[in-house]
């Protein structure tokens, strides 16, 4: 028995010793690791063009080092951005295992890691690649809805909301009729209830589901992106009082998702805005090559002055101030009517 002991103790110093050796090891290739990073500045990170070859070479090497994305959605990710900076990157090599299962577990999962880390993904790669493909999927299948016919999307309307129709009646019938209502037992009442209330949400779904479709057959004259409800409703009605179709987002984002949709004839755009400043999207828009002709007047409450000072560097083509008169969309109608 102690020579069996002596035997795992030596065994046991082995790997450690060996283990030291390889930590040692390591900590040399990360130090030339380190030696090779850039080190740049906010404002040089600022100026990279993503598409130069120079870019294109530090996001492989970056990711070669780390196992991380370089670029996500044309934006530099926040990792990479403290890497150009030179900050010590946590690799993919890093421990990544629970520590609920024992260490003998854990080296096994460990060497698999090590011996196949460039033959699977990791698991935020695999996230990635999922959000990608939702993307692209849902895209495909709105265009192949937005194909479809007004007798074939009546028909879709039709098919969907008749059961639900027939499903909300009984049910509305069964709980509000005093005759049934008091035969029912309580967990009969919570049934039926949480059946209306299901019920409602599905008819909502379904109904928003289709006028996007619908939105997508039928073009559109005036997008405007105002957070106001109130006023969407207003300047919505008004146009569409004299024979114009106008579309109303509440937000910076679902203005700029709209865009890529469908394209009107002017946009009348708010300039404070939940997600996005009416500055930024504006330059956006007008830097862009498909949309950069399309007429854009802010729509905005602040100062008159205020505004004309972004005119030349968002290159809009004017504004009209809040509260307005209907007269002030004079402008809007000769663009409509060229």
């Amino acid at each position: 028995m102690p020579i069996v002991n002596e035997t795992k103790d030596l065994q046991e110093n082995e790997k450690n010793s060996k283990d030291k050796k390889d930590k040692i090891e390591k900590d040399k290739d990360d130090s030339r690791d380190d030696s090779k990073r850039p080190s740049l500045t906010d404002e040089e990170i600022e100026k990279l063009d993503l598409k130069s070859e120079k870019v294109k070479k530090l996001e492989e090497q970056y990711k070669k080092e780390t196992g991380g994305y370089a670029v996500w959605r044309n934006q530099i990710t926040e990792a990479f951005k403290r890497w150009l900076k030179g900050e010590k990157i946590y690799t993919r090599d890093k421990e990544r295992i629970s520590l609920y299962v024992s260490d003998d577990t854990k080296d096994k999962w460990q060497e698999f890691i090590n011996k196949h880390k460039d033959d699977f993904p990791s698991f935020s790669e695999l996230i990635r690649q999922s959000v990608k493909t939702f993307i692209d999927d849902s895209d495909k299948a709105v265009n192949r809805l937005s194909k479809l016919d007004k007798r074939s999307i009546s028909d879709i309307s039709h098919d969907l909301k008749e059961p639900l129709t027939s499903i909300k009646g009984y049910s509305q019938f069964l709980f509000e009729n005093d005759n049934y209502k008091s035969k029912l037992n309580e967990d009969i009442k919570d049934k039926l209830k949480n059946i209306l209330d299901q019920s409602n949400l599905l008819e909502n779904r379904i109904v928003n589901f289709l006028d996007n479709i619908k939105m997508q057959n039928h073009a559109y004259d005036i997008l405007l992106i105002e957070d106001d409800l109130a006023t969407i409703r207003l300047i919505t009605s008004y146009f569409e009082s004299k024979g114009y179709a106008c579309k109303g987002v509440v937000s910076g984002s679902k203005g700029l998702e709209e865009l890529g949709r469908a394209q009107p004839k002017v946009i009348l755009l708010d300039i404070i805005l939940p997600d996005l400043s009416g500055y930024d999207i504006c330059k956006t828009i007008k830097s862009d090559k498909e949309f950069k002709k399309i007429p854009i007047y802010f729509l905005t409450a602040i100062s008159g002055s205020e505004v004309e000072r972004h005119l030349d560097d968002t290159k809009a083509d004017g504004y009209i101030l809040k509260p307005f008169n209907f007269s002030d969309f004079e402008i809007i109608f000769e663009i409509l009517n060229k």
